[in-house]
């Protein structure tokens, strides 16, 4: 037997995942090792594709600050500049601290 999910319910945010992911990555002793790391990323994924404001901004942060490569971290400004948009402080604040980083290009 095959049990489905009402249509009603996948199309609303998805807040466990990333309350589960903030509470990972803000705490004291996880939030520090790359396995937890990767574990929040992977969780905040999906939510911040459906447009939840706090996994965009959160997943920005961890993209622009832990990734090496430059594809994550435009991936992560764009996460950044989403979440800004609707009126996250918190990447509002981290988007003004990338860009003065950021070498001007003519």
């Amino acid at each position: 037997m095959k049990f489905r999910v009402p249509a009603a319910s996948s199309s609303a945010p998805q807040t466990l995942p990333t309350r589960v992911a903030v509470w990972l990555l803000d705490s004291p002793r996880l939030g520090q090792a790359p396995s937890v790391k990767r574990i929040a990323g992977n969780l905040l994924k999906q939510p911040a594709r459906d447009g939840v404001v706090e996994a965009q901004s959160r997943l920005g942060q961890m993209l622009c600050r832990d990734c090496g490569n430059n594809r994550d971290r435009r991936i992560g400004l764009d996460m950044l500049r989403q979440a800004a948009r609707a009126g996250d402080r918190r990447a509002q604040l981290e988007l003004d601290r990338l860009l003065d980083r950021l070498p001007l290009q003519p």
